[in-house]
């Protein structure tokens, strides 16, 4: 069974084909939330201390951190922001994390100052790319998102996606890096524009399992991108998404509709014992008055029950 292991200075999560889904919180990333851009720019972080504090509380596993707020000269400005980033979440929660960066100077700025042992999101198939990443990852010892994409951009055939995935997988090996050790975003298309979007990613997931014996991840509102009530697709998508296989998601766990699918998912996928999370989440849930507004009758999950253990359209909000 194919485990693997991320930690914080003092929790360790398992992301696992056996273990509750692990759900990555997204909300720590300036990528298209202009206010919060400005705000870390200033060094203003009271928007960043809300959200983890959000997240934490929603019952998300892990969180990702992603401190990207400007295109221009990211090599000077990110990697001193994600450093300042990283140390204030730290601050605030034990939860593991996942460090989101594009820039490789931004990554090894984070690896110096994680503790324990973070997801590091992410590496994709072009070659330098990979000469540039994998050595940071064995140097860390850490476990890495690997993208679908490569040189020739995202591919709309999924067998030309699982063929990039297996790129990276081979290549990490090259390096002594198991497969245990890479966390595959076969990529998630919007369902508005590709209408099998859906059918192909479940059939990515079970063949990354199956063939590659990897765990999976998404930025799981990417599914839902165009479309209207964006929430309602997310939410079916998740369940969906992990009978087939997949083992994590880069997803909003403030959003309790899309919490609650996950907390169900665990329960008939058999990975939460006893329904032990499901009890202490629902039990004081209140069913609301016939004709009563959905909302009335949302309440936020708590992050009680066992231990649970990410990019091509950017995450929404």
């Amino acid at each position: 069974m194919t485990h693997t292991l991320v930690a914080s200075a003092t929790k360790e999560i398992i992301i696992g084909f056996d273990q509750p889904f692990c759900v990555i919180g997204e909300r720590i990333n300036p990528t298209g939330r202009k206010k919060l851009a400005a705000e870390m720019q200033a060094g203003d972080f009271s928007t960043v201390t809300a959200d983890v504090l959000a997240q934490v509380a929603a019952g998300a596993t892990m969180l990702d951190v992603n401190a990207g707020v400007t295109a221009v000269d990211p090599n000077e400005t990110e990697p001193p922001l994600m450093r300042q980033t990283l140390e204030l979440v730290q601050s605030l929660t034990d939860l593991p994390i996942s460090i989101d960066s594009s820039v490789p100077a931004a990554l090894a700025a984070g690896l110096e100052v994680c503790k324990g042992r973070p997801l590091v999101n992410s590496v994709t198939g072009e070659e330098d790319r990979l000469e540039i990443i994998l050595p940071l990852i064995k140097k860390y010892n850490v476990p890495v998102v690997a993208i679908s994409n490569d040189e020739n951009g995202i591919s709309e055939d999924p067998d030309v996606r699982f063929e990039v995935a297996k790129k990276i997988v081979e290549h990490a090996a090259d390096y002594g890096i198991p497969a245990h050790d890479i966390v595959v975003d076969p990529l998630v298309m919007p369902i508005g524009a590709m209408g099998t979007a859906g059918l192909q990613v479940f059939t990515l997931v079970r063949r990354l399992r199956e063939e590659l014996k990897v765990n999976t991840t998404c930025g799981a509102s990417n599914v839902s991108f165009g479309l209207p009530h964006r929430h309602g697709i997310n939410a079916a998508f998740l369940p969906m998404a992990i009978a087939a296989g997949m083992t994590s998601a880069i997803m909003n766990p403030v959003r309790p509709a899309e919490m609650e699918a996950v907390h169900a998912a665990n329960v008939l996928m058999g990975n939460d014992q006893d329904c032990t999370n499901w009890i202490r989440t629902y039990r004081d849930r209140v069913a609301a008055p016939a004709g009563a507004p959905a909302a009335a009758n949302a309440v936020a999950p708590s992050s009680g029950g066992r231990r649970r253990g990410g990019r091509a359209a950017r995450r929404a909000s």
